[in-house]
């Protein structure tokens, strides 16, 4: 079972690029250590225990070898797949964002021109989640925000000193977000989020 607080450290590894290759080696390190002390004072319970060791492990790949030619490779999904995404959230946001439908609603219909570009679709999909999302947090009340607050403080506490400021920030951010989202019942609208 994934925390919502591990589901936002893995959007923020995704979004800074950590290649998964480095988040495997990181979570290997981290445990391996954790294996290796005499005395296990602390059950290793979320992934924000390894964190230090992932972004070292990701430092490590981008310093030592050259990036890779970038090929070209097969979309991973249909065509027909991103189309029924597109319009599925347009369906799902259609009541509490209108404009935010009719975009998604544009995309699905114009998805041939997007299928050959979804680094381009991936950005412009992300343009509109962060509409909707600022939308929806200046709608919520002064108590949910309070609250959404305290348990991100709960959660992250045990986390605080092993992390930097920058991986805080970038962690509180994606756990808001996370939490926004799934009080109101809204989609993610990422490519990452089609399977």
């Amino acid at each position: 079972m994934v925390s919502p607080l591990d589901w936002a450290l893995i959007e923020s590894w995704k979004i800074a690029g950590v290649p998964l290759e480095a988040v495997l080696r990181g979570i290997d390190v981290a445990f391996e250590k954790w294996r290796k002390r005499k005395i296990k004072t602390q059950m290793v319970n979320s992934l924000a225990y390894c964190t230090q060791a992932v972004m070292a492990e990701a430092q490590a790949m981008a310093g030592s070898a050259p990036r890779p030619a970038k090929k070209e490779t097969a979309p991973p999904f249909a065509i027909e797949e991103l189309r029924a995404y597109l319009s599925g959230n347009a369906d799902a946001v259609r009541t509490a964002f209108p404009e935010i439908a009719v975009a998604l609603d544009r995309l699905a219909a114009e998805v041939e021109a997007h299928f050959a570009d979804l680094e381009q679709l991936e950005q412009r999909l992300t343009v509109l989640e962060e509409k909707m999302i600022a939308s929806a947090r200046g709608a919520q009340s002064e108590e949910e925000l309070l609250e959404a607050r305290r348990e991100l403080e709960r959660e992250l506490r045990p986390y605080r000193g092993k992390m930097t400021a920058e991986q805080l920030a970038m962690l509180e951010k994606q756990w808001l977000e996370r939490r926004v989202l799934e009080n109101k019942g809204l989609p993610r609208l990422s490519l990452f989020y089609l399977r």
